[in-house]
């Protein structure tokens, strides 16, 4: 773990081992509850020191982060790879990523702008000027998720410390060494050590005392909707932004040409091992196309490679750990006693899970209804649009939805009514770029991503009036 922006050990350890051969990749400390404590009195300390910059301080040090990922890459997208099980490709484009994220955040540093607020719009306005500037909560507890431990929390700690706040990173357990890293090159680049804080180890544990204290003044997260919803009911008086997940759907209408759609649509099920909060998920196909749809889709699949995420030719790596395993191969065999075809895939190697695809699943399967994550794409088929619509919003999840049709009406006809925090038109619903608003409705979560919409999150209005006579 880091405190103030240095590495502190402890009696007590956590063993990172690799999904694919649990082979150790690494040790760190595990911090207990009275590290929390410190941690949040650092923060307190980092925040106060932190106030004395100047926005193009914070823009210089986030620009110094940016060149020291880049210059690191390799070694970052090789810990990844080993602690989480994304392939070595996917891990060197998610750091890529994060350098996008953290310039991007720089450049928002220099933009927290204010307005003027016209006060002689009210008769007892006369004689007064007024303005609202925008100011840092404090410190923030940063709560992020194993499958993009570099870029999600970047997303997170980016954009507050570009805002001028202090921050407590909780990194997933599992990817602890990424957390570390991250840690390591803010203090690199010179920014404030007091405000740069990583505590490792059990999220139950360390969770549990950051959402409590008083001293966090806002908690991002990014994980299950279980745990966001707990979070929520235990913060108290703090901010909250949530990512909680979904089950994203794609729509294939009539007019679209399966042929192009296919290679995007399974490289949106199957990355990651299908990990991803924004994973496709549910693909509805028109019925005048279903059955071309499905035997294309099956072809693509059968076609991706399986196995050790370090070796450059692999596809999809493991899940994340055995018990997930057993959890969506449960899920498949639901659904495929309850009627579904298993067209291809599902079978399993250590961790590792060969890319399945089920046709004509029931609306209430599991694999339907909630939130798969893993490498398992279902496609039913749709009779109209009504119909489509109907199906993606019979859910309590709501992140991003693609649309396929060559019809402009009819893709503004989903954008107006598929109740998502995102459509895309003609694309997945994995795609983001990230500068971009990212976000969710129902229970997918609250509030939103991208630095310059974080940064609003993570700043308060200051109301300035001056009377003038």
């Amino acid at each position: 773990m880091i405190l103030a922006g240095k590495k502190v050990a402890s009696k007590e350890r956590v063993v990172v081992r690799s999904p694919y051969d649990t082979s150790i990749v690494g040790e760190v400390s595990r911090a207990l509850e009275v590290d929390v404590q410190r941690a949040v009195e650092t923060a307190r300390r980092g925040f106060t020191i932190l106030s004395g910059q100047t926005s193009y301080d914070r823009y210089r040090t986030l620009t110094r982060l940016a060149g020291i990922l880049s210059e690191r890459a390799e070694s970052i997208a090789r810990t990844i790879s080993s602690e989480m099980g994304k392939s070595i490709r996917e891990a060197r484009a998610e750091v890529a990523r994060g350098v996008e994220t953290v310039t991007w955040s720089a450049e928002e540093a220099k933009r927290l702008y204010g307005s003027t607020v016209p006060m002689d719009a009210a008769p007892t306005g006369r004689g007064k000027v007024g303005l609202y500037l925008r100011v840092p909560v404090g410190v923030i507890a940063a709560i992020s998720p194993f499958n993009f431990p570099l870029n999600l929390s970047l997303h997170k700690i980016a954009p507050a410390y570009a805002a001028g706040n202090a921050f407590i990173l909780k990194p997933a357990e599992s990817t602890s060494l990424t957390g570390e890293m991250i840690g390591e090159a803010f203090v690199d680049a010179g920014a404030v050590p007091e405000a740069v804080n990583v505590l490792t180890g059990s999220g139950s544990q360390i969770g549990r005392a950051l959402v409590s204290h008083p001293g966090i003044r806002l908690i991002t997260f990014t994980g299950s909707r279980d745990v966001g919803e707990w979070i929520t009911r235990n913060a108290g008086l703090k901010r909250v932004v949530m990512e909680l997940g979904s089950n994203s759907a794609v729509v294939v209408c009539g007019d679209a040409v399966p042929t192009g759609i296919v290679k995007r649509v399974a490289m949106g099920g199957y990355s990651q091992a299908g990990q991803v909060c924004i994973s496709v998920q549910r693909v509805y196909v028109h019925e005048s196309i279903f059955d071309t749809f499905v035997d294309l889709l099956g072809q693509q699949v059968r076609s991706l490679k399986t196995g050790d995420p370090l070796d450059e030719s692999t596809d999809v790596g493991p899940l994340i750990a055995g018990k997930e395993v057993e959890r969506v191969r449960s899920w498949i065999d639901e659904a495929v006693s309850n009627g579904a075809e298993l067209v291809c895939g599902g079978t399993v190697r250590g961790n590792v899970m060969a890319p399945a695809v089920l046709a004509d699943a029931r609306e209430t399967d599991r694999v339907v209804r909630d939130e798969l994550f893993g490498p398992v794409i279902v496609v039913n088929r749709f009779r109209d649009d009504a119909q489509a619509i109907k199906m993606v919003n019979d859910s309590r999840y709501g992140l991003q939805a693609g649309v396929y049709t060559n019809d402009v009406g009819r893709a503004f006809k989903y954008a107006r009514e598929l109740d998502v925090g995102g459509v895309l038109i003609n694309e997945i619903p994995n795609f983001r770029v990230d500068h971009m608003p990212y976000g969710g409705v129902k229970e997918s979560g609250i509030g939103r991503e991208g630095p310059r919409f974080a940064v609003e999150e993570m700043t308060e209005i200051k109301l300035v009036v001056f009377h003038l006579d």
